[in-house]
Formats: structure tokens, sequence, C-alpha cells
């Protein structure tokens, strides 16, 4: 590698974004910049390190070999320069997040892991939780940013993704029409909007039902379901292996899908960026047809 003066910050987190969330687009986005900027500080970073860093292709953005081996480093040297910025900071920036349990879906850990690595500085605190109590924790100041379900026009917010919803079981689940639909439930007690649209579409087409197991978490849920106990009504993305959908099989109602929002308050620079792009990447991971 030819010796060089120095690294530019913004050039080397331009290349862990891009890493990150694997596209030029997505990058600039997060980052509030432009594509065309972001492959200029990219292209620099990669001639003053005398390597290429990222293989593009029309279809494709991967990390070369030497990126891959840059990657860690690159990460090292943004956390290192964030705690010497952070030293002369009267105070540290904190960003408290609220997601409701299964919204972010299997992505979470990604998500976190890119939001860390974005400004390992950040004092980060994660909250999972159901959308009443997390709008409650936002309202009281606990918490600075929420991603929540949107049920009312009283609580507008920055649109992510929708949530598409089925009626899913285990293979060997039966039901006999006429008798009352065995179903696994979200406690009442969650003010859950996914139970919620699960027993109103079965009102509706006048299907008899019973709350067969009731469960305080999603997990529990999944567990009752997986063992062929009863069905449920569950998020597309989020269901576990083994299950299917059956709703057509069973003539059930379509369940209506949610509007997923990030709701946040007035934020300082460098928490407002970290949000910015972690909304990014969610929206990326959800784009998908469900």
């Amino acid at each position: 590698m030819p010796e060089m003066a120095s690294l530019d910050v913004d050039a080397v987190r331009t290349f862990v974004m891009v890493a990150d969330l694997q596209s030029f687009t997505r990058a600039a986005a997060a980052l509030g910049s432009t594509q065309a900027t972001i492959s200029v500080k990219l292209r620099r970073l990669e001639e003053k390190l005398g390597a290429r860093l990222i293989e593009r292709t029309p279809r494709r953005v991967a990390l070369s070999e030497r990126g891959a081996v840059f990657l860690p480093v690159a990460r090292e040297f943004l956390a290192a320069h964030e705690r010497a910025v952070a030293e002369f900071s009267a105070a540290p920036c904190r960003l408290a997040l609220g997601f409701v349990d299964h919204v972010a879906g299997p992505e979470l850990s990604t998500l976190i892991a890119q939001l860390h690595a974005h400004d390992p500085s950040l004092a980060l605190n994660i909250r999972i939780d159901t959308s009443s109590m997390l709008e409650e924790a936002f309202d009281r100041g606990e918490l600075d940013a929420v991603i929540v379900h949107q049920e009312d026009d009283s609580r507008r917010g920055e649109a992510l993704s929708r949530t598409h919803y089925g009626w899913f079981a285990a293979p060997g689940f039966e039901w006999r029409p006429g008798t009352p639909l065995r179903l696994a439930l979200l406690s009442t007690r969650c003010n859950c909007p996914d139970r919620m649209r699960a027993v109103e579409a079965l009102d509706r087409a006048g299907i008899a039902w019973n709350e067969a197991f009731v469960g305080g978490g999603g997990a529990a849920v999944n567990i009752a379901v997986s063992a062929g106990f009863a069905l449920s009504a569950l998020a597309y993305r989020v269901v576990p292996p083994g299950l299917i959908e059956v709703g057509r099989k069973l003539g059930l109602p379509p369940i209506p899908p949610s509007e997923i929002v990030l709701q946040s308050h007035a934020l300082p620079p460098r928490a407002r960026e970290a949000l910015h792009m972690l909304a990014t990447a969610f929206r990326e991971y959800n784009s998908p047809a469900e």
C-alpha cells in the first residue's frame, strides 16, 4: 500500500455505508448525499489505498477481496475517530429507540449492528415492546424515536413500509367448519393491532373463533402455532420456518395490511443522521413484496 498522510473520515464512512447497504443509491440516501458524490469519495479512497474496495456491476455491489479485509479496519478507524471527538463533547449524544415486537423482523440484529457501526460512540438504547407501550414512552420523552404501527391519523409519522398478514398454521393443523376456529393470540393487555386485525376480520366474515392459546409475546404464539395446536395471523416476513399459509384453503377472510411509521422528536445532528441511516436501511430491507 502506498504511503499516505491520512485517511479522510467521510470517505471511510462512505465506504462502510456502501458495504453495509450494498448500494450506492441507499448509501447516498442514508448519508444525505448523491450517488455522484458517493462515487467520487469512494474512488479517491481507493486511489489513496491503492486497491479496489468495491466491485460494481449493473446489478450488484459487493466487497472486493481487499475491501473485505479493510472493512473491520475501517470500522475501528471510525470508532477511534468518534471516541476522540466525544472526548471534547459537552455531553454524550443519546438515541433511544423503540421497535414494535416483530416490526423489524429478522433483520433487526443487522439494523442494530449497522447503526452501532455508523456511530460507535452514540449512546444507543433500544426497547422492544407493543405499539401502545412505546407510544406512551415516546410521549413521556423516554424514547427519542419509535417504529410502530400507524392505526389512525391522530399520530402521523414517516412512512417506512407496509406489513402484510396471512393465516398461518402447522402443516398438520385441522379445522372443521362449523366449529370455532382455534386461535393463538397475543394477550388483550398488549393492545396489539395484529390481534385486532385478525379477530375483526373473522367477526366480519361471521366465523366463530376462540382463544385456544393466549401468549404474552410473539415467541409464545409461534410455539403454539408450530405445535399444530392453533393457527394465528402472522406477518409474512416473520413467519417461523415450517408454518404454511392456510387462509385460502380454509376459506378465511383476508387481513388488512398495516402501515409502519417512524415517529421522532427533534434530535441533535448526530442522532438525526443515525436515525436517517436506520430509516433508509429499514425501508430497503422491507421493500420487496411480502
